[in-house]
Formats: C-alpha cells, sequence, structure tokens
C-alpha cells in the first residue's frame, strides 16, 4: 500500500495536501480544489484510478483533497509519465538533441502572420532571437514556455505523486519524450513554436489553471483542441499515439492487480482521445468520482 500523502505532513514546495479528517488548507485567492478522479474497474473487477497532473503551479496554488488523499492513499502503485524527473543525464541528453548550427533566426521559422505573437514571447521571456541561432524550434518553444509560464516545476503535480510514492513505474523516458520533439517535421516544430507563442499571447494559463483546479473537463478540452487544432502531426505524435501505447500498459497493471494510481498530464485523460475514453472503449467500468 502507498502511505498516504500527508501520513506524516509532507511539504513540497510551497504544497500542501489534505490528509486524514480536515484538511489544513493555507488562504489563497484560487478556487477550491475539486480537480477529477476517475476510477476504473476492468471486467475481472480489479480497479485502479487515473488522475489528471499539471507538471508546473504557483505556489500559492493548493489542490489535494480528502477524497485525492484517500484514493491515492488505496492505491498500490503510482503511475506516472517519467519516473525519474531529476535524472541528470536529462539536460545533456537535451542539448544534444536540440542544437544544430547554423539555424535560420527564430522569427523567420513561423508565418509573418504569426511573427508579432513570437515577438512578443521572445520580449516578455527576456531573450532575444539571435538567443536561438544554434536552438532547433522545438526546443526553443519549450524553452520560450519555461521562461514565461505561471507555475514551478517545483510544485508540479507529478513530483509530489512521485515523492510520496514506494513504488513509481514511468510510462516513457526522458529520451523517448525528447526524441519524439526532436523527430518532429520542420512544418510540426515551427507550429508548435507558435502554439507557444499564441497560448501566451491569450494569456490562457491561468484559465486552463483554474479549469484543471475545479475539475471543468469542457474548459481544459477547449485548450488541448485549441493548441493541437492547427497541426493534426503534433496531435498524432504529442497526444493520441501516445495514449494508444499507455493504455495497454495501464490496462496490463489493472488486471493484474497492481491497483495503479495514474498520474498523468490532464491533456492525456480528457476527451475521445483521451486515456479515460480509450480505456472505456476497452470495456473497462469509468466512473469519475471527484
Amino acid at each position: 500500500m502507498i502511505p498516504r500523502l500527508l501520513k506524516s505532513v509532507v511539504l513540497i514546495g510551497s504544497l500542501w495536501l489534505a490528509s486524514c479528517g480536515d484538511p489544513f488548507v493555507p488562504e489563497s485567492d484560487w478556487p477550491e480544489a475539486s480537480p477529477a478522479i476517475w476510477e476504473l474497474k476492468a471486467p475481472s473487477g480489479e480497479k485502479g484510478w487515473i488522475f489528471g497532473t499539471v507538471h508546473a503551479l504557483p505556489d500559492d496554488l493548493y489542490w489535494g483533497t480528502p477524497l485525492l488523499d484517500e484514493t491515492y492513499g488505496n492505491a498500490g502503485v503510482v503511475v506516472v509519465e517519467v519516473a525519474n524527473l531529476d535524472d541528470p543525464a536529462g539536460m545533456g541528453l537535451f542539448a544534444d538533441l536540440s542544437e544544430t548550427p547554423g539555424q535560420p533566426p527564430l522569427l523567420d521559422r513561423v508565418e509573418p502572420d504569426e511573427r508579432p505573437a513570437l515577438r512578443e514571447l521572445i520580449e516578455d521571456a527576456d531573450m532575444t532571437g539571435t538567443d536561438f541561432g544554434r536552438v532547433e524550434s522545438w526546443a526553443a518553444a519549450m524553452m520560450l514556455s519555461g521562461e514565461v509560464r505561471t507555475g514551478d516545476p517545483a510544485n508540479g503535480v507529478d513530483r509530489v505523486m512521485i515523492h510520496n510514492a514506494d513504488e513509481v513505474i514511468g510510462l516513457e523516458s526522458f529520451a523517448a519524450q525528447l526524441g519524439m520533439f526532436d523527430t518532429l517535421s520542420q512544418a510540426a516544430q515551427s507550429d508548435l513554436l507558435y502554439g507557444v507563442a499564441r497560448s501566451h499571447d491569450a494569456n490562457s494559463d491561468q484559465e486552463m489553471l483554474i479549469a484543471w483546479l475545479t475539475g471543468d473537463e469542457t474548459v481544459l478540452a477547449s485548450h488541448v483542441n485549441n493548441s493541437l487544432e492547427f497541426s493534426p502531426e503534433l496531435r498524432r505524435v504529442l497526444l493520441t499515439e501516445r495514449n494508444a501505447r499507455w493504455v495497454p500498459r495501464i490496462a496490463e497493471l489493472i488486471e493484474a492487480g497492481r491497483r495503479p494510481f495514474v498520474a498523468v498530464g490532464a491533456g492525456h485523460v480528457i476527451g475521445d482521445e483521451g486515456v479515460v475514453a480509450m480505456l472505456d472503449r476497452r470495456g473497462y467500468e469509468v466512473r469519475r468520482i471527484q
């Protein structure tokens, strides 16, 4: 069994989770937490749970609930996208894959009508286009997103889940994740770069976080669709193909009686192409419990 998230009170960054009884929730301007949790039941009767995560959160956003704590405590193993988030080899691999000499100016890598949004993103990140002379477009998108995002990866939900787990299984490796980006076509990398700029221009981070925190599937799905609607390749490579690879592994753990608590990015959980819907189509009984 996995210990309750606050069997002994644990502080990760400045993010407290709920424990038994009345949870301690510091004062915050964010809405009351009720992020979505699904219970999955195999035809054999074995159970598992799925919880959509956010990989970076503001210091003052508190997302723990008693039901989340209870559900996590009843699980047998935690399943995340990448198990070792602090692998020191990760940054070296990123540098190796992301740099190719002689890259064109960053603004030239998107369509002319997309350049004002990208220019604003670069300025708000306190960077210049010349900072990316050796950096491929997919990596530039990641770097710029990291500079302007609302949250801090140190407060990421997956980090808390991993920290408190006795056993963690990763669905992917850092190398596999970075390889997906590195092998995108130039057109898809351009779409990714503009997608980050467009999201920043729309100031959509906070709306997305509120939707996740309050369990609003409709708004979350609209954010996923908006971010991928202009690039079928991005949707296929970064979303649907990954979900399709994960689902058999999740099903295997459930049917083996491992009682997995699956904590993956919220965009992978919701919608017709999400892992919940895919498991439902495999004959699992799916029930949202929060």
